[in-house]
């Protein structure tokens, strides 16, 4: 798994015209999901990017987590995580799960998320979308689970 993880102000996510998720401070999400992606995988991710240490503490530091701010994320599907662009000029998309696996392992990753008590507003799997944040540093890391 790949997630693209931004520290946000507020983001929201529309489908057609018609918003489908929205949080206030807190996380964007962009989740891709590669063939051999298990639970596991979607376990150890939520443990890691629950307890991420990018929030300024009093003095300013880096130091707390979303668990400790109280944040929300908004979880985004992004199959185009795993284009290979070496080749050519149009991005191969063999490494990205087929979309029946993808939505389980994208799925259990956000319920990992929501059983720590993260409120986690989602896009919708598989449509056009629109995904609209204000970054906050801006902070934008890669975590994977391989």
């Amino acid at each position: 798994m790949r997630v693209v993880v931004q520290r946000s102000k507020e983001a929201s996510v529309t489908v057609d015209g018609e918003t489908v998720g929205s949080i206030a401070n807190g996380f964007v999400l962009l989740v891709g999901v590669t063939h051999e992606d298990t639970i596991e995988d979607a376990q150890f991710l939520a443990e890691k990017i629950a307890n991420l240490r990018v929030f300024e503490d009093d003095a300013g530091k880096m130091n707390l987590s979303i668990l400790d701010k109280g944040g929300e994320i908004l979880s985004v599907s992004q199959f185009t995580l795993y284009g290979d662009c070496r080749k050519g000029r149009r991005p191969n998309f063999m490494d990205a799960a087929r979309p029946e696996h993808a939505v389980k392992i994208y799925d259990a990753l956000n319920a990992c998320l929501g059983d720590k008590g993260i409120k986690v507003a989602t896009g919708k799997f598989g449509a056009m979308m629109d995904v609209q944040l204000i970054n906050d540093g801006p902070v934008t890391l890669i975590v994977e689970s391989k």
